[in-house]
């Protein structure tokens, strides 16, 4: 008995390291708020763009460049902030991306021509678009089994919520202060930021040998391919697609480059952006599912407001207040959703999340020009809980089953899959909305012509009401054809809803191709390839 002892001592496990709570919480929690705001200025000039536009003296076309701008730069830093971590630390990468978004938010803010603006907005974009994946790291490689669910649902409400709140947040601020507060409003917690990550976020240490060797081309490749795509997806509906030159120039650009990319990184020996990940099938899965969610995500987020204001005329207060619902549903169902996780098949969580973002867009199909709060709020309750399970869910299938080495990298290959199928579901939204207005318009006009008696007698009845004007069978004439114009483009976001309910009844389907997640509580990931 006592000289077996040694080898069952022996052979026993070697204990987890003990995990200081205090310190991991605090600066992860610092992440988490600087990941916000840069997910929040995403959206926060949404709807303030007509003050900013005042206020530098930009041209239409010009002041849409304040969102465009912060986006296209932001795709690139998403992918290449997993190298830079492993280069440098995650602590140091978030402290250089914090510090320097805080400036550029400063510059932004005191800009005076539209010129100067766009330049700094774009720098904001790049160097805080570290601060977004960096987060998904930390949550899978600091924290202990058990407690991923957790940091999975906080970042989970993070990348739901921020989006929710920015138009409306922007909104209040450029009615209460000015639209310059938009970027000013980041600076106190910036600082809190840089304090919390700066003393307790000290999670790793770089590899400084992985700077030998740095692919230059392979940056020049992804850079020129992302910002290419970001361009074509951001302003093709604008432009009418491959009917501009620039589209249609930058689109065979990404057609060539993003090939080359992909050629470069699998064949160069230390690559920007890791590719082995996608051997592992559950995380091309839930990389396709992210992209599903992101267009979900964005395009319900974007749909909704654009109602609000062009058919409603709603003001942006007004707008928030309806928007509510969802930020509402998604923060109630995240507890649930935590539980939900650690006790059911994550691939039917996937799915019964999909499908409930499908059956809430359905809803919407049926909008009519009456719709307000009330109408709306059962089909945002219902889509909210369904992003939310459907997020936290995809982020487990497709993280917690790659090696440790590989999180960093993997971490910005999800968030850039989410943030490319926002700017997906955009464009196709964008050019649904514009297609599909002009198509009903004709079908409207078509079927009420001018020589019926029901015509006649409301223009009659419209000429009335208009007899003091100048022209009042014009002005009639006018009010008729503003009435129309209000149900096509009515009927238009009512097909937009059907086609996003579509897309997530479809990636319902492909989550069931996962492999099974199941870890015991405490348990480490098993490996599934």
């Amino acid at each position: 008995m006592t000289a077996a002892a040694p080898t069952i001592e022996a052979a026993a496990p070697a204990p987890a390291p003990e995990v200081n709570w205090t310190v991991l919480l605090l600066g992860f929690a610092g992440m988490v708020i600087g990941q916000f705001m840069a997910i929040l200025d995403i959206q926060i000039v949404a709807s303030s763009l007509p003050q900013i536009q005042a206020g530098v003296g930009a041209s239409a076309d010009e002041i849409s460049w304040i969102q465009t701008a912060y986006l296209i730069p932001e795709v690139v830093m998403i992918p290449l902030s997993g190298y830079l971590s492993r280069l440098w630390g995650t602590q140091k990468v978030f402290l250089v991306s914090c510090a320097g978004f805080l400036l550029m938010s400063l510059a932004t803010g005191m800009s005076s021509s539209i010129e100067a603006m766009i330049f700094f907005r774009a720098l904001q974009g790049f160097v805080g678009g570290a601060m977004i994946p960096t987060v998904f790291a930390v949550a899978f490689t600091a924290f202990p089994p058990e407690k991923r669910v957790t940091a999975s649902i906080v970042m989970g409400l993070i990348v739901t919520l921020a989006p929710t709140v920015g138009p409306t947040l922007g909104g209040h601020l450029t009615e209460w202060l000015s639209w310059r507060w938009l970027f000013f409003i980041n600076v106190v917690p910036g600082m809190l930021v840089l304090f919390l990550v700066g003393r307790y976020a000290d999670f790793d240490k770089g590899d400084p040998s992985l700077a030998r060797g740095f692919d230059w081309a392979g940056l020049g490749l992804m850079a020129t391919f992302l910002m290419s795509l970001q361009f074509v997806l951001e302003e093709g509906s604008k432009n009418d697609w491959f009917a501009d030159d620039m589209i249609l120039l930058l689109a065979v650009v990404a057609t060539i480059t993003g090939p080359a990319f992909i050629w470069r990184s699998l064949t160069y020996r230390n690559p920007i952006v890791e590719l082995r990940a996608f051997a592992n099938r559950n995380f091309l899965v839930g990389v396709v599912m992210t992209f599903t969610v992101g267009a979900a995500l964005f395009g319900g987020t974007f749909l909704l407001p654009l109602f609000l204001g062009r058919v409603r005329d709603y003001s942006a207060s007004e707008v928030g207040t309806t928007m509510v619902v969802s930020g509402l549903a998604m923060f109630l169902t995240a507890p649930f959703a935590g539980r939900l996780v650690r006790t059911v098949d994550l691939r039917l969580l996937m799915f019964g999340g999909f499908m409930m973002c499908a059956w809430g867009m359905w809803d919407a199909r049926l909008v009519t020009a009456d719709w307000g709060f009330w109408e709306f709020a059962g089909v945002q309750a219902v889509r909210g809980c369904g992003v939310m399970l459907a997020m936290i869910a995809a982020q487990q299938v497709t993280m917690s089953t790659l090696p440790p080495e590989m999180v960093k990298n993997a971490s910005g290959l999800v968030n850039l899959s989410r943030n490319v199928g926002g700017a997906f579901g955009l464009a196709i939204l964008n050019t649904s909305l514009t297609q599909n207005t002009a198509l009903h318009m004709s079908e409207l006009t078509q079927n009420i012509p001018v020589t019926s008696a029901g015509m006649q007698a409301m223009l009659a009845g419209m000429q009335a009401r208009f007899a003091g004007s100048i022209d009042p069978a014009g002005s009639a004439m006018k009010a008729v054809y503003g009435m129309l114009q209000r149900q096509a483009t009515t009927l238009a976001f009512g097909d937009a809803f059907a086609m996003l309910a579509i897309a997530c009844a479809f990636a319902a389907f492909v989550t069931l191709l996962s492999r099974p997640v199941k870890a015991p509580a405490g348990a480490p990931p098993v490996e599934a390839h």
